[in-house]
């Protein structure tokens, strides 16, 4: 019978030492998932963080390309109303005063 409690006694402490391996074992797994978790977090957050200022500076570009076209066609707009002006003020003025006066 001693002999029986000393084999199950001693399976009883192989099992405990399995255990606490696996245990270890799960830890280190553990803390490594951890880690390679936050270096995808963080090689995703810089990869959108780069795609961002792309887009970002993409958008900047397109804006002042934009600006750029409609003050070029405003100056060309304000250049025709000078021309014409300068061109035609008399017959502007005498037809503004013959409207005026038709009143």
């Amino acid at each position: 019978m001693d002999k029986l409690i000393k084999k199950i006694s001693e399976i009883e402490a192989s099992a405990s030492l399995i255990m606490d391996g696996v245990n270890d074992r799960k830890a280190a797994f553990s803390e490594e998932m951890r880690k390679r978790t936050a270096d995808f977090d963080a090689g995703l957050e810089a990869d959108t963080k780069s795609k961002l200022e792309a887009l970002r500076s993409n958008l900047e570009q397109n804006l002042k390309a934009r600006l750029a076209k409609q003050e070029a066609e405003a100056n060309q707009a304000i250049e025709k109303l000078n021309v014409s002006y300068e061109l035609h003020h008399k017959q502007y003025a005498q037809k503004l005063f013959q409207d005026m006066i038709k009143e």
